[in-house]
């Protein structure tokens, strides 16, 4: 196969001939050797016109439909960060008689916990069962269900209510552990259609922009919460305080509500997304349909031609089985490989959890833009929002966003493993940095503008990393048959460190009096960034080199063939055989049946041949468009 040079066009005409020689070498002799020789040649013939593929439209419409999805998830994640400042004024501890004691109201621990793990929570356990479901039913099949959830849950969180039975808080924390599952469905399914679509010269920056919209996510929940807390100031500073309650009632569940519109947009387009060849020909075993799909993606025609005249052969190809499974990560070469993806994602999001969810916390307790003293309570309520939002806001400018953008620019020059390497060295002196000079930079105007300086620095080497690496690593390194449920497994280790993360800073961060302890904190995200690059080591670079090679399994034999005499048995070569019954096809020249792509009417110009009017059998690659 190699030095074949394949077009758009040829693909077709190359499984045609393929299977003609296959149909008389199959009269010749009983053995299925060269039919399976055959397959082989065409399915690897297919993936070199994928991984040679040039950019395109079609790859800016996956990043596109991909990275609205992470848009939507970052916001609604994000989002949280200013609303639980919200919930504390209404729902939090204190008196409730006193209007005056509002600006010092809060969430108890357990409730701040309880909201901000919950999506974390949700996020783990949509990453491990969307991840399973996409290598079992298939990419396409399941695209599209997680957005309908986070819709769904996003727009339950805007109706909570308290209630006698129930808190809102505890209502609120059910609808965002909803929301999470669907977020998490969008980790393993988004990275693989990005990755398995992509040609090798541009799959890192593919995937990278698809995970940038993170940022623009989290841009979004700061800047929104900025507008629309800047357009109630007029309600903060002159309405009665029941006004100024309903004001802050109805501010939270706008900028809640407002992640629902970009999830909405991309629905669409994604239920409509076409399978990807690699999923069609590795586990559905259908190599004539992923030719047909791949000529769509490549020349966007929607007419296909087929060769009904061909033998019924049955052939085994590797599966996704509990015994295949245990058989691939039993090899340490393939074992340390996903140790090293999963342990790596979850000492990244020890820090990025612990700082993203709390960064209003952070910026309070070393009085970055803390409201002037001797203000009326509504007046001191709408500064701390404003300055919150906007402290955030200068955090995402400055530092997120920047980051993502540097990680697309440089991940198909300098790869992968150098990227990830210098973030965790950079983020381990960074944070040792911060932590050692916390108490001495709180202590002037200065100290805390370098701390700033800092905190935008961590954000910046976080996303110019390892949170962008730790994203496309798992999406490329695996076999089609498991990329989903193994990219499904890192990243729910990351949710892991983020619960983790959560609930160790929250009850942390007040041991010795409040805030006292957030410089020991930063210091505990050193070690585990520390820890990180260790793990680093496990993963092999990615750049450059094609889905199959980095999957360390041969290609040559991927398709093998079942002899006759072992029809229906267990194992052949370590492989599941699966012997399939094909169907016959009816003569297109039957009256009863409507054009379809077996018949002549859908084939593309020039390339109709006579077909006779007794029944054909389809081929193993045309199995599900015939059934």
């Amino acid at each position: 196969m190699r030095g074949i040079t394949i077009s758009t066009e040829n693909i077709k005409a190359r499984a045609l001939d393929d299977r003609r020689s296959v149909h008389h070498a199959v009269k010749a002799t009983p053995s299925a050797v060269p039919a399976a020789h055959s397959l082989n040649e065409t399915r690897l013939a297919l993936l070199t016109e994928i991984d040679n593929a040039k950019f395109s439209w079609f790859h800016v419409k996956v990043a596109f439909v991909s990275g609205a999805g992470f848009f939507t998830d970052a916001y609604d994640i994000f989002a949280i960060n200013i609303v639980s400042v919200m919930l504390g004024y209404l729902y939090g501890a204190g008196d409730d008689s006193a209007f005056s004691s509002l600006p010092n109201r809060s969430l108890t621990t357990a409730q701040e916990v309880g909201i901000k793990i919950a999506t974390p929570a949700g996020v783990l356990f949509g990453q491990l069962l969307f991840g399973w479901l996409g290598d079992v039913l298939g990419r396409k099949r399941i695209y599209g269900m997680e957005l309908i959830l986070i819709i769904v849950a996003t727009f339950g969180q805007t109706l909570c209510a308290p209630s006698i039975a129930v808190s809102v808080i505890g209502v609120l924390t059910f609808w965002r552990f909803m929301m999470g599952v669907g977020i998490g469905g969008d980790y393993p399914i988004s990275a693989v259609i990005s990755s398995e679509f992509s040609s090798v010269y541009i799959r890192g920056r593919v995937m990278a922009a698809v995970f940038a919209n993170q940022g623009w996510g989290q841009l979004s929940a700061t800047l929104f919460s900025f507008i629309i807390v800047s357009a109630y100031r007029h309600s903060f500073l002159n309405d009665t305080p029941s006004g100024v309650i309903q004001s802050l009632d109805q501010i939270w569940r706008l900028i809640i509500g407002l992640g629902c519109i970009p999830g909405a947009i991309a629905l669409y387009f994604r239920l409509t997304i076409p399978e990807t060849p690699r999923f069609t020909i590795d586990i559905e075993r259908n190599i004539r349909q992923a030719g047909r799909d791949l000529s769509v993606i490549l020349v966007e025609s929607e007419t296909y031609t087929v060769d009904p005249d061909m033998v019924d052969q049955r052939i085994s190809a590797r599966q996704a089985t509990t015994h295949d499974f245990r058989s691939y990560f039993a090899k340490w070469e393939n074992l340390k490989v996903l140790i090293g993806t999963a342990y790596s994602w979850f000492a990244l999001d020890i820090a990025f959890y612990g700082l993203g969810l709390n960064s209003s916390i952070i910026l309070s307790a070393i009085g970055f833009g803390s409201p002037k003293k001797g203000l009326s309570p509504p007046a001191e309520i709408y500064q701390n929002l404003h300055n919150a939002s906007l402290g955030n806001l200068v955090l995402s400018v400055a530092g997120l966003v920047p980051g993502y953008w540097a990680a697309f620019v440089f991940i198909d020059r300098w790869g992968r493993k150098p990227i990830q390497f210098m973030g965790f060295a950079v983020l381990t002196v960074l944070f040792i940095i911060m932590g050692a000079a916390y108490h001495k930079m709180n202590e002037s105007s200065g100290g805390r503008a370098m701390f700033v300086v800092l905190y935008c620095l961590a954000n910046f080497f976080q996303n110019f990393g390892p949170n962008t690496t730790t994203f496309i690593v798992p999406g490329e390194v695996f076999p089609t048959r498991y990329r989903a449920t193994a990219h499904g497994i890192s990243a729910a280790s990351g949710k892991f460190g983020a619960v983790v993360a959560q609930l160790a800073f929250q009850w942390l961060k007040d041991v010795g009096g409040p805030n006292e302890f957030l410089d020991h904190i930063l210091e505990i995200f050193a070690f585990f960034m520390l820890t990180g690059i260790f793990s680093t080591m496990l993963i092999p670079e990615t750049n450059q080199k094609t889905l199959e090679v980095l999957s360390n399994e041969s290609q040559e034999d991927f398709i093998q063939p079942v002899p006759a005499s072992e029809y229906g048995t267990g194992y052949l070569n370590d492989f599941q055989s699966t012997p399939i019954r094909l169907r016959p096809i009816e003569s297109p020249s039957s009256p009863s049946r409507p054009p379809t792509a077996f018949s002549t009417r859908g084939r593309r110009k020039g390339t109709a041949t006579s077909l006779s009017s007794h029944s054909h059998y389809a081929s193993m690659s045309d199995l599900s468009v015939a059934m």
